[in-house]
């Protein structure tokens, strides 16, 4: 990888990641980068792109290999939110089938 001079943008923008929401200091250490999203992923790739030497640019090999690991990061993301769909609707019908297996019965009048 190559070295960085000269990072302040590299500063500003690791400040402004790190300057969200409030978090909890032990809830933060707990989690450690289990927090980091795709939106912080791609920060700092933008930022390696701006502060790289044009005279000596990232080598080929790791830029792919970010863009791969991004790319699985997208498809886990994407997995989860349809795993919790599909969970829910499960709920939902397990619900369903509690309800039918136990009809409530009235007292005749």
């Amino acid at each position: 990888m190559t070295t960085i001079t000269g990072n302040s943008g590299l500063t500003d923008s690791l400040k402004a990641i790190n300057s969200g929401p409030a978090v909890n200091p032990s809830a933060r250490a707990k989690s450690g980068f289990a927090t980091l999203d795709q939106g912080d992923f791609l920060k700092l790739l933008v930022t390696q792109l701006q502060q790289q030497d044009p005279l000596a640019p990232v080598d080929n090999k790791e830029m792919l290999a970010q863009m791969a690991q991004f790319s699985t990061l997208a498809g886990s993301t994407e997995t989860n939110a349809t795993l919790a769909d599909i969970s829910g609707k499960l709920d939902a019908l397990i619900q369903v089938q509690k309800a039918a297996a136990n009809p409530v019965t009235t007292p005749a009048n």
